[in-house]
């Protein structure tokens, strides 16, 4: 048996509907740009899948926090923001993946939070520098339970957020630039996919800042709910 100086955290998991057993997460990849509003909203220019690939930014699996939570306001930042999103769940390893054969690496979905220092990130957008700051913030990955859909190609299904019971985002998974299946085998060229991969597919438009106090619902349809509360900074 391996000894270790001290305890290594615990494997990041999450709940899965109708089981007791909870399912542990490997990696966190989240799609940038992938709602053409959104894409617009932060300045950018739309988006040409004929020219343009995907890209994607990652988050540490310790950044994970379950819908229900209450999390502090982060710090070094005074432009905290919700980004609501449909999280893809992998259920089966995957390499260079052909889009028909994407369903085959699907276990279920999620609804998810990608939480963001704007600020930070607008500055390094500026500069030309990595996003890790702004994006890979501690409790900054929320994820509600996941529901499992083995092998089912979600194509359209509401998605809307509410902060203190007011609508902030509000489309559809149907807008996404790059679909589920384009994801999975565009992002299996880069990485062999593992089970416990989850992938934010993107936020839609109308992405905001949240204070302390703030409590934010957001909804998949088809998929599921989530919850989250903004504490006091620490």
């Amino acid at each position: 048996m391996t000894s270790y100086l001290w305890n290594p955290p615990a494997v990041p998991s999450l709940p899965v509907r109708g089981r007791t057993e909870r399912l542990p997460v490997n990696r966190i990849f989240c799609v940038g740009r992938n709602y053409l509003a959104h894409a617009l909203e932060m300045g950018g220019s739309p988006v040409d899948k004929a020219t343009e690939r995907a890209f994607y930014f990652t988050k540490s699996p310790q950044a994970l926090v379950g819908s229900g939570s209450t999390v502090p306001y982060p710090p070094e930042t005074q432009n905290y923001h919700h980004e609501m999103e449909l999280v893809l769940v992998i259920g089966r390893p995957g390499f260079r993946v052909e889009a028909a054969d994407a369903h085959e690496l699907i276990y279920g979905y999620a609804a998810g939070l990608d939480m963001t220092r704007r600020d930070l990130q607008s500055a390094a957008r500026q500069k030309g520098l990595p996003w890790d700051t702004a994006k890979d913030v501690e409790q900054g990955a929320v994820c509600s339970e996941v529901a499992p859909m083995p092998g089912v190609v979600l194509e359209r299904g509401e998605i809307a957020l509410e902060v203190n019971g007011q609508i902030r985002q509000k489309s559809d998974i149907g807008k996404l630039i790059w679909n589920i299946r384009e994801i999975i085998a565009d992002l299996s060229g880069y990485y062999h996919l593992q089970p416990g991969d989850l992938i934010y597919t993107g936020t839609p438009d109308g992405v905001g800042p949240v204070v302390a106090g703030d409590h934010l619902t957001g909804r998949v349809e088809g998929v599921g709910e989530i919850r989250l509360t903004i504490g006091p900074a620490q």
